[in-house]
């Protein structure tokens, strides 16, 4: 299968009432775990890396404080290996860059190939996010590359992404960033919330996503809506790290809302803490399985040094070059079948609840040639 653009897919998706699922990673081997589950249950797959995240991919264990040029490097690793893996897939396969904080960043994952990218302006004054949007889509749309953009605040933590205080997108003015900025989809602020730590409380303004809907429909755009700080937090694998002697706790986003909201027009949802979880469930799992394992281990160390943390970049800041090389040596080869376990299990899962299994066949595979010229033409 073509790698493919996120436009056609998630045109596909809002036309049926469904979703996709988004799935965040930061090494070569989930990758292609992603791709894995996808074509098990014939799902259309989307991948997608945070800014920090190409940094990590670049060697950079301090990811947050990556350079560009780290980020560069983490682009042009992931993208080629990607690309490499959609060619063979039976699947369709988007690449994503996700919050892309600058212009100079987001330039970096579409010089390096990346299929669709994110701005996040939504920190700036609506103006100067309109500006970074239009700029970015001016580009991004001469190579056939899709534009996500992002209208409100969610609150929470995520990476470098953080906001005590949410902010609700209004829907006459998300109308007027699609018209002004050209964007294919726009991430709103509706009720979710960044981290693991969502509280009991969750309520999603599904009155918000008709009326943006509405009004687009209205003004003929064409365009769809994302729903970020979306992850479930599954309470089984909380209650199981915990029990393996983690110390993590958190809520997510109650799945019976989600299916609310998927018909009246969400059709991108962003997984990422829930990866994270899982994974760091199955690494307790496997040196709780072998006390040797643990004899004079840095990653256990860490790990107990920092119960709480489930960030497994975190744990495995040792072997983070073995990891984003995809070069494995003694040392890091243990950890691969937990990684790719965790993401599948995952991947699996949420493709399920959201709607996307079975579609792979039906989405229009178009190449990132053929929506240049569909962009060129306005189309």
């Amino acid at each position: 299968m073509p790698y493919i653009p996120m436009r056609p897919l998630l045109e596909y998706a809002t036309a049926h009432g469904i979703a996709h699922g988004a799935y965040n990673v930061n090494m070569p081997c989930q990758a292609k775990a992603i791709i894995e589950a996808h074509e098990t249950i014939r799902s259309g797959a989307i991948i997608q890396v945070a800014e920090p995240g190409l940094a990590y991919l670049g060697g950079n264990a301090d990811f947050l404080n990556g350079t560009l040029e780290e980020k560069r490097l983490g682009a042009e690793r992931i993208a080629n290996y990607v690309r490499q893996l959609a060619e063979k897939a039976t699947i369709p396969v988007v690449l994503h860059l996700d919050h892309g904080r600058s212009f100079e960043s987001v330039k970096i994952a579409i010089d390096a190939g990346f299929s669709s990218v994110m701005v996040d302006g939504s920190s700036l004054p609506y103006e100067e996010n309109v500006a970074l949007t239009k700029k970015v889509v001016d580009y991004a749309h001469k190579r056939g590359v899709s534009v996500e953009g992002e209208l409100g605040v969610l609150a929470g933590t995520e990476d470098d992404v953080f906001a005590e205080n949410s902010s609700y997108t209004n829907p006459i003015t998300a109308v007027d960033f699609f018209k002004r900025t050209g964007c294919d989809s726009l991430a709103i602020s509706y009720g979710t919330k960044h981290g693991a730590v969502k509280g009991d409380n969750v309520k999603l303004r599904k009155e918000i996503v008709i009326a943006t809907m509405e009004n687009m429909h209205h003004e003929k755009i064409n365009g769809a809506l994302v729903s970020h700080g979306s992850s479930l937090v599954p309470q089984y694998i909380v209650r199981q790290i915990n029990m393996l002697g983690g110390q993590v706790s958190g809520k997510g986003v109650p799945v019976s809302q989600l299916n609310e909201v998927i018909p009246a027009g969400i059709s991108k949802i962003n997984v990422d803490t829930d990866i994270r979880l899982a994974i760091t469930r199955n690494v307790r799992k496997m040196y709780m399985s072998d006390e040797t394992l643990r004899e004079d281990d840095q990653v256990w160390k860490l790990m107990c040094e920092k119960p709480q943390q489930f960030d497994y970049r975190y744990y495995l800041a040792p072997l983070t070059k073995q990891l984003v090389e995809d070069r494995h040596d003694h040392l890091s080869q243990k950890y691969l079948k937990p990684i790719t376990d965790g993401v599948k299990e995952i991947v699996t899962t949420a493709t399920v609840l959201f709607g996307g299994a079975g579609d792979a066949d039906d989405i229009p595979v178009v190449t990132l040639k053929e929506m240049a010229e569909r962009y060129g033409k306005g189309l």
